[in-house]
């Protein structure tokens, strides 16, 4: 028994910052990476079922990016995943979260999952579409924002309970092997241990190329994204103004400041 987690390595902004040369993001040195939360969540849970099983199930995390995300990947070996594979090369850069869920497609197709758990989101750039990019591509069936799952190791159905819009919640099931993407509260994700921390830094990460799985150059970075950043900028800030005085006062400026807008 295998379960898949697909994680991921989230950016978020330092005090002050400074965007690109070429306009499209922040510039690296002004980011701070770390786990994206909802994915942590994820780990969690899987980790649940493992541990309650009477059979042996293995916790393979997965993640697409650069080098740093090892830090990552060592956050959930450090916490029991059982193996932890990155995916990159420079052809990659510019992958979308539709490309990024093909190419992890592609990492389950090698790796023959029975489930597979991703976070509904990511918090720096909150698509929500990883995950059902990944279940479309693989052809499984899919359940978002899971906030309560009852299923065992091998079980042929798992029962779960979905947040909806206005406080609803909907309670499905779904045949397994599945992808379920986790939602915030699901379960409390653990702390690392000191000695899962020293345990986790002599693993090694495998790590794969577009090409171990299959892939060319075209199925990955900006030759298949379906969307793309043309230009990242700071909006110009506006500025309020408290109008004083009666009522007809403060109609009388309100029409001054809408002539002295439209330039009239």
């Amino acid at each position: 028994m295998k379960i898949l987690v697909a994680v991921k390595e989230v950016a978020a902004l330092d005090e002050d910052f400074e965007l690109r040369d070429d306009g499209r993001d922040v510039d690296e040195d002004f980011l701070l990476y770390d786990l994206n939360e909802w994915d942590d969540f994820s780990l969690e849970e899987a980790m649940r079922i493992k541990e309650e099983s009477d059979t042996d199930v293995e916790v393979v995390v997965v993640s697409i990016g650069p080098d740093r995300i090892e830090d990552s990947l060592r956050k959930c070996l450090a916490k029991g995943a059982d193996r932890a594979i990155r995916v990159w090369d420079d052809s990659m850069e510019g992958s979308d979260s539709i490309t990024i869920g093909h190419v992890l497609a592609a990492v389950a197709k090698k790796e023959s999952p029975n489930m597979i758990f991703a976070g509904v989101q990511s918090s720096d750039e909150a698509n929500a579409s990883t995950g059902i990019s990944l279940a479309s591509k693989l052809g499984w069936p899919h359940a978002a924002v899971v906030a309560g799952l009852k299923y065992a190791a091998n079980d042929s159905k798992a029962l779960i309970s979905r947040e909806l819009e206005s406080g609803l919640s909907q309670e499905v099931e779904i045949v397994c092997p599945s992808v379920l993407t986790i939602q915030l509260g699901i379960n409390t994700p653990r702390y690392a241990s000191l000695r899962g921390i020293k345990q986790a830094a002599k693993i090694d990460i495998e790590e794969l190329s577009p090409s171990d799985l299959g892939l060319s150059d075209q199925d990955v970075g900006l030759n298949s994204a379906k969307s793309n950043i043309r230009r990242m900028y700071v909006p110009v800030k506006g500025r309020a103004e408290i109008i004083e005085g009666t009522p007809a006062e403060k109609a009388a400026k309100l029409i001054d400041i809408i002539k002295n807008f439209k330039g009239e």
